[in-house]
């Protein structure tokens, strides 16, 4: 009998403190060791990754797809098959869905659609519903990963599917902070001011929708800059663990830099925002809206250098599909479109390529879309690290090859618009995606089962 269930050879292996040619033994779902080249016991399966890189599997820590509501937009089945195409192993799903994840009753039902469903690992969001104790303490018994809130009003005919999501009122949003600070699980927020918000919705009623440009003078970088400032001074007092969700622009970033070191608060972006402009958006049309809205060059480079300087320590997809028919309905009117893109497949690739082109080191590219997420949630090293008895949770990547995106080269239901990925072609791939010691994605195809997912919980890190 082999002395380990699989050995991959040949390849470079992203290690904590760097890369290394080593093998890596894999057994009973979770590293054995890692081994110098030709040293390692006799495996059953043998993976030559020669001239390959290998990688802890991605850890996406902001991901939608509203299941088991609007199946019609994706399902779990479909996103995670379309994740671990990507090279994702882990995703944490928020709460937004009909009706929202904000009760014990709703996160449990959601868990078990997810159990049932997903290609790979999962954890949930909950938002803190009614603001109670016991609301709160039966959410943390049934393994919530951490907490989602809004500072903006519930759109119009969705009350359900924010219903103790949406805080617009600055008093809530502090009890929320205060009312969680003690879980000591991350507060996530959605932060724009829902005051100016309506002052510029207002205005923008004047401009014509089908123009892009009305989309960001609807939603302009003060409001996101406003809210994120508010949040940072109640968490002074508060000191809960706060996590600012896609940051978009230079203003903010100085509101980040400004707060530095009054409490603990982190923040994210997403590549949406990294790789593309209002221009990008403006040629893929109401496809490319999200919500806050991708901005200028000079917000993009303010975004990188933030990455650069460790203000911004986290990658995220923000993956949101919609169906195709939702999408065309809104054409020209991009007040009234559908905000979000499919952009798991997107990330790795993309995060891949800007190594390619110098911006920043794989390590550090890592670190922004798996390990720092993993830490931030107590989930490291049983995720993000290849460590002997971490989870066998690996991607096997191709330096030297292309990723093209097209529908008919992605996986993701909502292919058909992903008009702001449509003909992209960044340097690196992703091969092989291995969930537990099992293959779940390989050239092209995903092979992972339904229901192979595990629900991961707090403290797996410890």
């Amino acid at each position: 009998m082999s002395a380990l269930d699989t050995l991959i050879t040949g390849g470079e292996v992203l290690l904590p403190d760097g890369l290394h040619r080593v093998d890596l033994g894999l057994s009973d779902g979770k590293v054995a060791g890692v081994y110098a080249p030709g040293t390692a016991p006799d495996a059953a399966e043998t993976i030559d990754a020669g001239g390959k890189t290998v990688l802890p599997g991605i850890v996406d820590i902001h991901f939608h797809v509203r299941a088991p509501a609007y199946p019609e937009r994706g399902t779990v089945l479909s996103e995670t098959r379309a994740a671990a195409a990507g090279g994702v192993t882990t995703l944490f799903e928020m709460p937004i869905s009909k009706p929202c994840c904000s009760t014990p009753e709703e996160l449990a039902r959601r868990r078990d659609h997810f159990a049932e469903n997903a290609v790979i690992d999962f954890a949930l969001y909950a938002a803190p519903g009614d603001l109670t104790e016991a609301s709160r303490d039966k959410m943390m018994d049934l393994g919530n990963i951490a907490w989602k809130i809004f500072t903006t009003p519930s759109p119009a005919g969705r009350a359900d599917e924010f219903e103790g999501l949406a805080f617009p009122d600055e008093a809530d949003q502090m009890r929320a902070l205060q009312l969680l600070s003690d879980t000591g699980l991350p507060i996530v927020v959605h932060a724009e001011s829902a005051a100016l918000l309506a002052h510029y919705e207002e205005k923008a009623k004047a401009l014509d929708p089908a123009d892009a440009m009305t989309h960001g003078a609807s939603r302009p970088a003060i409001c996101e800059s406003v809210a994120v400032a508010k949040l940072l001074a109640m968490n002074i007092t508060a000191q809960a663990k706060l996590h600012i969700a896609h940051v978009t622009s230079a203003e903010t970033v100085e509101v980040l830099r400004a707060f530095a070191g009054t409490s603990d608060f982190t923040a994210e972006t997403c590549p949406q925002y990294l790789f593309a402009t209002e221009e990008d958006v403006a040629k893929a049309g109401i496809y490319a809206k999200v919500n806050p809205p991708i901005r200028t060059k000079a917000d993009q480079d303010a975004l990188w250098q933030a990455i650069e300087d460790g203000v911004i320590n986290y990658v995220t997809t923000d993956h949101a599909p919609f169906a195709k028919a939702e999408k065309q309905a809104a054409e020209g009117d991009f007040p009234g479109a559908p905000p979000g893109v499919p952009g798991i497949e997107f990330i790795l690739p993309a995060m891949l390529d800007a190594v390619s082109q110098g911006r920043l080191s794989l390590k550090r590219a890592h670190d922004l879309i798996c390990a720092n997420g993993a830490r931030r949630y107590g989930l490291y090293p049983h995720k993000g690290a290849l460590l002997p008895g971490s989870a066998a949770d690996v991607t096997i990547i191709d330096l030297a090859a292309q990723t093209t995106f097209s529908p008919e080269t992605m996986h993701t239901h909502a292919r058909e618009v992903a008009h702001l990925f449509y003909g992209r072609c960044l340097q690196g791939r992703v091969v092989q995606t291995i969930l537990a010691g099992t293959t779940v994605f390989q050239d092209g195809s995903v092979t992972g089962t339904q229901g192979g997912g595990r629900f991961v919980t707090p403290g797996l890190g410890k």
